[in-house]
């Protein structure tokens, strides 16, 4: 069965963060697709592992602007 999951991404130094929000599943890579790679094949591993996974209702991910720098 073929799942569509949300990924949330950001940079720490020369790393890419890559993690799942629908699971508690991260991952990391040297760019953006090596992290994504990464975090496919570590949420197929926890599939496969965990008997009866609890995969969270799909977040709403936005943006939204605040009036001054953070």
């Amino acid at each position: 069965m073929i799942r569509t999951l949300t990924a949330a991404v950001h940079q720490e130094e020369d790393w890419y963060v890559a993690r799942c929000l629908e699971l508690d599943v991260a991952s990391q890579g040297e760019t953006l697709d090596h992290a994504l790679t990464n975090l496919r094949e570590a949420v197929e591993v926890y599939l496969d592992e965990v008997a009866q996974p609890t995969i969270e209702t799909t977040p709403l991910v936005t943006s939204f602007q605040v009036g001054r720098a953070a």
